[in-house]
């Protein structure tokens, strides 16, 4: 698992011709600290082969999404520090963190949205014959997701659903259920933190090779949230797309996180600056 650094710069490369030293990746590409955070500098193609080679193989490997909200608050949030920490692979989610990243002069090729991800992923599910386990979101989006993906890919078959919506005493039967299952992949749809904290406590009881959060993913294959427009998502402004469908719950979160974030990268390329003038 990967281990934090407080004394590492905001941007560096970690290692050679090795992902983290972790044994879990097959990729050549060494993973770069941004903020002190490893993140994973794959194209969507390379994290898709990573994906279907852990499956194949039942070999675990728990991923991660990072977006800007993510990085904001695990700087203050201890325990989802160490559930970031302690995936195997960490994915550039958000443009924020690739527009920072490069900013930062890291070598990162491209954004893979975790919502793009997992709706690969469930195609080659279907393809392949992989059988995906979704966990979250409301009954009732569930279901309709359930019916959306069956019309998408006739082929896929399930290896089971679960609302999220289950308490601390239900947990332990929850994680039997998909332990039981014999999934292939699980898809954990519930906020940050619950979904880190669940993979992160379960990660050995679940017995599934690919485990990956996908927040509000459920909701968009329910077809309940939008995505945004690609000409939205290239210029970095999903988060004000998915704001204006949400603005109760969403309003809040992005403005204290984006302004946080603009604080930190610009305060780095600040110093940065100043370093090189003197």
């Amino acid at each position: 698992m990967m281990q934090a650094s407080p004394e590492l710069p905001a941007a560096v490369l970690l290692g050679d011709a090795t992902c983290s030293g972790i044994g879990a990746l097959r990729c050549a590409k060494a993973p770069v600290r941004f903020f002190d955070v490893p993140i994973h500098p794959l194209t969507m193609q390379e994290t898709l082969e990573e994906v279907a080679a852990a499956m194949r193989e039942r070999r675990p490997l728990q991923h991660v999404a990072l977006n800007v909200a993510k990085l904001v608050n695990l700087r203050k949030d201890a325990d989802l520090r160490a559930d970031v920490f302690g995936a195997d692979l960490v994915g550039v989610d958000g443009m924020g963190i690739l527009i920072g990243a490069r900013c930062l002069g890291l070598p990162v090729p491209e954004r893979v949205a975790g919502v793009d991800l997992m709706e690969r992923i469930l195609k080659l599910c279907a393809d392949e014959g992989f059988r995906p386990y979704l966990l979250g979101a409301r009954p009732e989006v569930l279901a309709t997701a359930v019916e959306r993906l069956a019309e998408r890919h006739p082929n896929l078959r399930l290896a089971g659903r679960r609302d999220g919506y289950f308490t601390a005493a239900e947990e332990p039967g929850v994680v039997t259920a998909i332990r039981d299952s014999g999934a292939d992949c699980l898809f954990v749809g519930m906020p940050t933190p619950r979904k880190e904290r669940f993979m992160a406590a379960h990660r050995a009881a679940l017995g599934v090779p690919f485990v990956m959060g996908v927040g509000g993913g459920i909701d968009v294959l329910a077809g309940l949230v939008r995505r945004a427009p690609a000409a939205w998502q290239r210029s970095g402004f999903e988060w004000l797309y998915r704001t204006l469908q949400e603005p109760r719950r969403m309003w809040r979160r992005y403005l204290t996180t984006n302004v946080a974030y603009a604080g930190i990268l610009a305060g780095e390329m600040l110093e940065r600056a100043t370093t090189r003038r003197g």
